[in-house]
């Protein structure tokens, strides 16, 4: 029976249980989900305690699992951490063991990690456990940026520049970002080894420097600049050589992101009174909207690594977090929050949530809109940008 791989299947034969109120068993359903409407797969979790029991359940939630009793679990995970960690888990349904594994030679946390990461591949997906997360801790008047394990666990300033900092963006494959700064006055944007603590500008044309985006490869910088007197979009080879303008308007263009393949970059803009989504060829060409049917006021947009969804911001009265097609489409309203980010896995989402006059970073499960803060992330934290 092929499993719940993720959004990119819509089409989906599950196996359920009918819970309270029916008559417990296995029955075969073929139904239509979208973003939103997935039912949570079941577990089970025994034995674990602490630590170890709190990341299994942390991750498993915020990537489409609920937990239950062993009787209507289709999944049972039980285990020990005394000492290391060892996990075994059983589908119920086709009674199978999925794995069975020890775990030594790191932290119990980071076990507890690989061991959700390796249950995941047994069932054909992809695990987040081992990635990091970048955002911006305001600081009173200015703000930093810092760098997390997903989960906020093991948080680390990564700059000290006593200024407005925003937006960073992460190369992929590398502990490196882009990052706006305003610690010279004017925002200009930086480039950030983080293993090797080294720094350099990137781009200080005149005017504004702002919302950089790496390509896939790497290779080069989508950027918003403003020094042709319009905020339009460029781009540049890593290394700041080759600037090429991809845009020409007076449109208010923003928050530029790539998609996976590297041949278009979306971004928002404002034309004719009325803000949208568009893509252009990262190579030139002209602009092309992106239809989202039903949510106005689209901002903030970042394409998901298996190329099929783009989440993005709904910039209304209360800021909302929404995701349509890559191509365009109907787009659906999933919870309240800003600065949305994929995982690697394009299902989990890093956003930024408003909470009593400051915001805190949540992460989102996207098919079945299941939600958790990432209490360990002190300070309003926004703009968060995870590593692929």
């Amino acid at each position: 029976m092929k499993r719940l791989t993720g959004l990119n299947q819509l089409l989906v034969v599950a196996s359920v249980l009918v819970f309270a109120g029916l008559t417990h068993g296995q029955i075969d359903i073929t139904k239509t989900t979208r973003p939103g409407e997935e039912k949570p797969i079941w577990v089970s979790l025994t034995g674990f305690s602490g630590e170890a029991a709190e990341v299994i359940r942390f991750d498993l939630y915020v990537q489409g699992f609920n937990f239950t009793n062993a009787e209507a679990a289709q999944f049972l995970i039980s285990g020990s951490n005394d000492g290391n960690l060892t996990g075994r888990v059983t589908d119920r349904f086709n009674n199978a063991t999925k794995l069975n594994k020890s775990y030594s030679g790191a932290t119990l946390r980071r076990q507890a990690h690989a061991f959700v990461d390796d249950f995941l591949q047994s069932i054909e997906r992809k695990g987040i456990g081992q990635t990091r997360i970048a955002y911006k801790v305001d600081t009173g008047a200015n703000a930093e940026i810092y760098v997390a394990d997903f989960d906020g666990h093991s948080a680390q300033a990564i700059t000290q520049d006593n200024a407005l900092v925003a937006a960073p963006a992460w190369v992929p494959g590398r502990l490196a970002l882009y990052y706006t700064s305003y610690m010279r006055g004017s925002p200009h944007i930086y480039y950030h080894d983080v293993a090797a603590r080294q720094r350099r500008v990137f781009a200080d044309y005149p005017g504004s420097n702002i919302s950089p985006a790496v390509s896939p490869d790497g290779s080069r910088v989508a950027m918003i600049l403003s020094k042709d007197g319009a905020t339009d979009l460029y781009v540049a080879n890593s290394d700041g050589t080759n600037l090429r303008r991809l845009t020409k308007s007076r449109e208010d263009e923003s928050s530029p992101c790539w998609s996976p393949d590297g041949q278009w970059i979306c971004f928002a803009a404002r034309l004719e009174g009325r803000r949208s989504l568009f893509k252009v060829p990262a190579a030139g060409g002209p602009m092309q909207r992106i239809n989202t049917a039903g949510v106005s006021s689209p901002t903030e947009p970042d394409w998901s690594p298996d190329g099929r969804w783009i989440v993005f911001t709904r910039q209304a009265r209360d800021f909302e977090i929404c995701v349509v097609p890559a191509q365009g489409g109907e787009a659906r309203i999933l919870v309240s929050g800003e600065d949305p980010s994929w995982a690697p896995n394009s299902r989990t989402v890093v956003y930024a949530r408003r909470s009593g006059g400051s915001r805190r970073l949540s992460l989102l499960d996207v098919p079945t809109k299941q939600y958790k803060d990432v209490s360990r992330i002190s300070g309003s934290s926004s703009q968060p940008s995870w590593a692929r």
